[in-house]
């Protein structure tokens, strides 16, 4: 089970959540619990960093944003002892969860249960802080933000979990965003690939590191929501929606419980930003000039669109970075100037992307046209496109998003009747 920071926040939250896993531990289950830090807490611990010395060092760092997590864990399982549980924390140094790579952006290389493991089936609750690990070298790491999600896939690998619940301030995801769209639908399942898909696109339900690790592990996550009464379903009776892989979802088609759909969902993403240069050399090699840089720096390119050569042997070259790292890939591409021989760095940070994600494209045709005449029905132009096997996405004004998801959402019949 894991919680996330707004279920954490604040020591009634905290007994509410010992409260859901002390029935799951009451209805003879073994448990281990994942927790984040209060809401707001790794922000307020990221300023004491930024204070204390703006150019910090990020073994230090680590040391400081994860103690958020410590606290959690330690009062979870207070509280659960309150409540006549046994119960205890397990820190990322005391399972260990070993890390590999940077301080502050660690990955999981592997969790060494088995002490845990053996005091879960002598009845005992874990308590685990999500988010933090031990480096080889053993001083405390992070994995970046949004990483209790993974911790908590990881720790349900390690103990071959039945499945990982993952408890947040959402009852499931949804066909999209349920403030933009009223006629939204929850969705009883997804596959791993779709949610990979959304989860990248801007859907914001589960960090797409612990999707891609769920899916190459065969961890079932269920996604529902903490804010749920005493009188509330339990969660073996599957409230939330499921991620699973496509072999489940076939079977969970076949038994009538899940429909087919073409599309599964459609997700937005407001930070993006545009980046054009002008009149780049049409040689080979030039757009290895613009994108090394980037690349180096890690600074992640999404939409690429290289227009027609000019006459002259010049052309225009388009792309999107994260709008969180428009100036620096700016002020990279100003060095290399000379290198890559542009002429101008034209930027626009008001604009979303659109995406249309489901497993069903696979197989059908069409789904892309659906897109472009809904679009263009309504007005809305499409500055860039994007596909991959399961997704289309488009790039349009930031002030039409709002407009396109519902309309698309209409156009594809993920409108809920009822």
């Amino acid at each position: 089970m894991k919680f996330g920071g707004t279920s954490m926040a604040g020591t009634e939250r905290i007994r509410r959540v010992a409260n859901i896993v002390r029935k799951q531990a009451a209805g003879g289950n073994e448990v281990a619990v994942v927790v984040s830090a209060m809401a707001g807490e790794t922000d307020r611990l990221v300023n004491f960093c930024r204070e204390a010395n703006a150019l910090y060092d990020p073994a230090e760092y680590d040391v400081v944003v994860a103690s958020g997590e410590q606290v959690t864990s330690g009062l979870l399982a207070l509280t659960l002892q309150s409540l006549g549980c046994k119960a205890r924390s397990w820190l990322g140094w005391q399972i260990p969860v070993k890390t590999i790579e940077a301080h502050a952006k660690a990955r999981i290389e592997s969790i060494d249960a088995p002490e845990m493991v053996a005091a879960m089936e002598a009845g005992e609750i874990a308590v685990v802080p999500g988010f933090q690990g031990i480096s080889e070298d053993g001083r405390v790491t992070t994995l970046g933000r949004g990483g209790s999600d993974t911790s908590a896939v990881a720790v349900a690998a390690a103990v071959k979990a039945d499945r990982c619940d993952i408890y947040t301030d959402v009852d499931g995801v949804y066909t999209t965003d349920p403030r933009i769209v009223a006629k939204a639908r929850k969705l009883k399942a997804v596959t791993y690939e779709e949610m990979l898909e959304l989860a990248s696109v801007g859907a914001k339900v589960l960090q797409t590191r612990s999707v891609g690790l769920a899916m190459k592990e065969g961890v079932r996550i269920q996604v529902l929501s903490s804010f749920v009464g005493d009188d509330a379903v339990s969660a073996d009776e599957l409230p939330g929606t499921l991620i699973v892989s496509d072999e489940e979802m076939d079977e969970l088609v076949e038994k009538g419980l899940m429909e087919r759909q073409l599309v599964t969902g459609i997700a937005h993403d407001k930070n993006e930003a545009k980046v054009i240069l002008t009149r780049v050399p049409d040689k080979p090699g030039a757009v290895a000039h613009i994108f090394e840089p980037l690349a180096e720096a890690s600074i992640n390119v999404d939409m690429i669109i290289q227009n027609v050569g000019r006459d002259k042997g010049e052309t225009d070259v388009t792309f999107t970075v994260p709008q969180a790292d428009l100036a620096r890939a700016q002020a990279l591409l100003e060095d290399r100037r000379g290198e890559i021989g542009f002429n101008r760095i034209i930027t626009d940070s008001k604009i979303a992307k659109i995406s249309v994600v489901g497993v069903g494209m696979k197989s059908h045709a069409g789904v892309a046209s659906t897109m472009f005449r809904a679009l263009s029905d309504r007005g809305i132009n499409i500055q860039a496109i994007s596909t991959s096997e399961i997704k289309v996405s488009v790039m349009i004004d930031e002030d039409e998003t709002e407009l396109a998801v519902r309309v698309l959402h209409t156009a594809y019949g993920l409108d809920a009747t009822d």
